[in-house]
C-alpha cells in the first residue's frame, strides 16, 4: 500500500478528532464567569507594569496608605486592561511578608548578613562607584585620541523606568564614563 502526503493527513486529522471526542474534549469557546474585585474605596493611581518593557498600563487601589488592589488599566492603549501572569503579580511586590525592607550587607569574607540603614548603603554604593571609576578610567587610547570612559562599570537599565526615569540614568552613566549601558527588558 503506497500512502501519500494527502493520505496521511486526512488519516492524521480524523484519527485527531475522533481522539478529541472519545476523550471528551471539545474545542467550543466556554465562558468564564468572574466577580469583581475592585474596592469600593481608596484612591486610584495609574502606574506602568515593571517587569517587561512593554509597558502595560495598571491602576493601582491604595486605602489608608496600603494597596489593596492592583488590575489593568482599561484605557491604557498598549494592554486596554488585561495583564499577563507577572503583570497580575503585581500586588505580591508591595505586600508580601517576606519581601526585604532594611539593607543587608555580607561583607567581603563574611558568613552572615548584617542590617544596615539607608544613608549607609548609599554612601557605600557611591564610594564603591567612585573607586571602581578612579581605578578603570581611561582618558585616552591607543591612538591618542580623548575617550574619558570606564570600561570597569556597567549599567543595567530596569523596565519599571519611564522614558524620562532612562534618560536620566543613561545621562548619569555617560557622565561617569560608561560605556556597556544595557537594559533588561525580557520581551
Amino acid at each position: 500500500m503506497q500512502i501519500n502526503r494527502r493520505a496521511f493527513l486526512g488519516t492524521a486529522g480524523a484519527s485527531g478528532a475522533a481522539l478529541f471526542g472519545f476523550l471528551g474534549l471539545n474545542l467550543r469557546p466556554s465562558k468564564a464567569f468572574a466577580r469583581q474585585t475592585t474596592p469600593k474605596r481608596g484612591k486610584i493611581t495609574s502606574t506602568i507594569c515593571p517587569y517587561c518593557g512593554v509597558g502595560c498600563g495598571a491602576l493601582v487601589t491604595a486605602c489608608d496608605g496600603k494597596i489593596v488592589n492592583i488590575e489593568g488599566d482599561p484605557d491604557h492603549p498598549i494592554n486596554e486592561g488585561a495583564l499577563c501572569s507577572k503583570g497580575s503579580a503585581m500586588y505580591q511586590i508591595a505586600n508580601n511578608e517576606r519581601r526585604l525592607t532594611k539593607v543587608r550587607y555580607r561583607a567581603p569574607g563574611s558568613d552572615r548578613w548584617e542590617e544596615k540603614d539607608w544613608d549607609w548603603a548609599i554612601q557605600k554604593i557611591a564610594r564603591n562607584i567612585k573607586k571602581t571609576r578612579d581605578a578603570s578610567f581611561v582618558a585616552k587610547d591607543d591612538q591618542d585620541r580623548v575617550v574619558n570612559r570606564t570600561e570597569g562599570l556597567a549599567c543595567l537599565g530596569g523596565a519599571s523606568l519611564d522614558n524620562e526615569e532612562c534618560y536620566a540614568y543613561s545621562k548619569f552613566a555617560r557622565s561617569l564614563g560608561v560605556v556597556f549601558l544595557e537594559h533588561q527588558a525580557r520581551i
